[in-house]
């Protein structure tokens, strides 16, 4: 429930409760004519109405109530503290409105902390010592906790040597940024040609590296590219006036 959907019916003023807030902001409604107590209690009546409570709404409620009500105090002291009863609209808004901002920082770090809380819940610290009776037990009111045939499987595992690891699935890279320039310059000199037909039958460390190999003849000017959509087919065409390959030496990279 937000604060817009609470009316009011007070002596001076009827209508909703941010309509209220606005004229009193605004200057319009005279906010020592205005019953605070009246006001808290028809937005008790209200939640009573709908048996439910939001949490966010009833926060922001006793926020604005609570600088209602400050504001009224100063209001109602008269003479004794006449500078600090000067305050424009601007003014009040600006208060009520970083009010709101910490109340919101506030839940905010409270929710996180009861996130974290939740998170950590199966783990607890010891805060206090160990009971008198726990520090010092005598050997005979010791009990084995496991078999001894248990505990020496258990340290015959711990010095058993491990199988080796099997590393034939790793890809050893056999081909270098050299050889795949002057593949995909040879297929260059032809015009165009696709990027499917560059990398056809080869493992994926070779795709990878004539990826690198065509961005490098991009960067050289020698070659461009076009994809209608994502994942569609790669056109690779040759531009014009691009530089002479022979001769041109580029560190090859695994």
């Amino acid at each position: 429930m937000t604060l817009a959907y609470l009316e009011l019916d007070l002596d001076v003023f009827s209508g909703p409760f941010d309509l209220l807030l606005t004229l009193i902001l605004r200057e319009e409604v005279d906010l020592l004519e205005i019953d605070l107590a009246q006001v808290v209690v028809a937005y008790i009546d209200h939640l009573q109405g709908r048996g439910e409570l939001d949490l966010e709404a009833a926060t922001e409620f006793l926020v604005l109530i609570a600088a209602l009500l400050e504001l009224k105090s100063r209001l109602l002291l008269g003479s004794e503290q006449p500078q600090e009863l000067e305050l424009e609209p601007e003014q009040a808004a600006d208060e009520l409105l970083l009010r709101l901002l910490d109340c919101h920082r506030f839940r905010g770090a409270g929710a996180h902390l009861a996130r974290r809380l939740e998170r950590e819940g199966a783990h607890r610290f010891r805060q206090a010592p160990l009971p008198a009776t726990l520090r010092r037990a005598p050997l005979s009111q010791a009990t084995a906790a496991y078999r001894p045939a248990a505990l020496s499987r258990a340290i015959a595992g711990l010095l058993r040597e491990p199988p080796t690891i099997d590393v034939r699935h790793v890809t050893i890279a056999r081909v270098s940024v050299a050889e795949r320039l002057a593949h995909l310059r040879r297929l260059l000199a032809r015009g165009r040609f696709t990027f499917s037909e560059a990398v056809a039958r080869a493992d994926r460390v070779t795709v990878a590296v004539t990826l690198y190999a065509l961005l490098e003849l991009h960067k050289q000017g020698e070659a461009t590219w076009v994809q209608e959509e994502p994942f569609a087919e790669i056109h690779v065409h040759a531009l014009a006036g691009a530089p002479a390959a022979a001769g041109e030496t580029v560190r090859s990279a695994a």
